[in-house]
């Protein structure tokens, strides 16, 4: 009864957001703004009400932190190693430009705004692999303060919703092919959502080029999660934390949720699971990032994300852009337009 009395109004209280944000959404033209943001932005709204009460934290606490594991290792069995190699080699090969991008690139305005690592990192993740699911995933990793999570989903959702507009009428200026426009779409544009707007607002055969190098993209999550475990044991080190021999374990290495995601994607590559049992852990790994965004959005407190300043935007806003740039350059040279 203790434990019921500790975790279930913040757990409905999170449910509740999560599904009035996919109400919101589902009215938005063309999803043009997934749920989680939605859930995010008004669980910063309700954080000044429902931060008085303490019998909703321990509900909330636990949804920002074990919902949101658990939702990403559902995502593995809506994804199969097959894509990679159905996608084929210029995909990921382009692929590889943009990652370098985002990331060399987010390390070195990062360091010219004088930003914290965490930060710089999470928009620099989400905007090279797949915006809120990759932030979500390497947060925990790192130890990221839930105001960074915040600022780094703001700043690169933003991005997304001027490029669902723009992307379609550069394709047609550019005169690209069904397969070029799919293949760019699919590894500039961060969110999920807005990759699906923007390729199928080009053409039917677009969409769904751009949604398979798109799912194969967020496959980047497991290898990326791997070398931030690893800088977080290194910059744990440096700061004197190396007392603790957890720091140093495997599991930090290799967080678990990672494992289990990346037995979920072994399991649908190998065929056990049906495409309508993928299909249904997809909406339900959908639903639970919603109720974790929201989680997070309820622990954050919207003074303390906005005393970031523009900075951290800017970062965003300029990283995406390298990130278009190079994914247009790559796929030109390759003459895959």
């Amino acid at each position: 009864m203790e434990i019921l009395t500790k975790y279930f109004l913040g757990i409905v209280l999170t449910i509740l957001v999560a599904i009035i944000s996919m109400y919101i959404s589902d009215f938005v033209p063309m999803h043009l703004i997934s749920a989680s943001v939605f859930a995010l932005l008004l669980g910063m709204l309700l954080n000044p009400v429902f931060s008085k009460y303490s019998f909703f934290k321990g509900g909330i606490v636990f949804v920002s932190s074990k919902i949101l594991r658990l939702s990403i290792i559902l995502m593995g069995l809506t994804l199969s190693f097959s894509q990679v190699l159905y996608v084929g080699k210029y995909s990921l090969f382009v692929m590889l430009f943009t990652l370098v991008a985002a990331f060399g690139g987010g390390y070195l305005v990062g360091k010219l705004f004088n930003m914290h690592w965490k930060l710089s990192s999470l928009i620099s993740a989400g905007t090279g692999i797949c915006g809120g699911s990759a932030i979500a995933a390497i947060a925990p990793t790192i130890d990221a303060e839930d105001k960074f999570i915040a600022y780094a989903i703001s700043a690169t959702f933003i991005f997304d919703i001027i490029m669902v507009i723009i992307f379609p009428i550069m394709g047609r200026h550019f005169d690209m092919s069904d397969m070029g426009f799919g293949l760019w779409a699919g590894t500039a544009i961060n969110d999920t959502s807005s990759v699906v707007a923007a390729g199928y607002a080009y053409s039917d055969a677009a969409g769904g080029y751009s949604v398979i190098v798109k799912l194969t993209r967020t496959l980047s999550i497991i290898p990326t999660v791997l070398i931030f475990s690893f800088i977080k044991m290194k910059a744990d080190a440096l700061d004197g934390n190396t007392h603790d021999r957890k720091k140093v374990s495997f599991k930090r290495i290799f967080p678990y949720f990672i494992i289990l995601f990346l037995l979920m994607v072994g399991i649908r590559s190998i065929g056990i699971v049906s495409d309508n049992i993928s299909f249904h852990a997809s909406e339900i790994s959908k639903f639970l990032m919603v109720m974790a965004l929201a989680a997070i959005g309820l622990k954050t407190n919207f003074k303390e994300v906005s005393a970031s300043g523009p900075k951290p935007m800017i970062h965003g806003f300029i990283i995406s852009t390298l990130v278009v740039i190079v994914a247009f350059l790559v796929q030109k040279m390759l003459g895959q337009l």
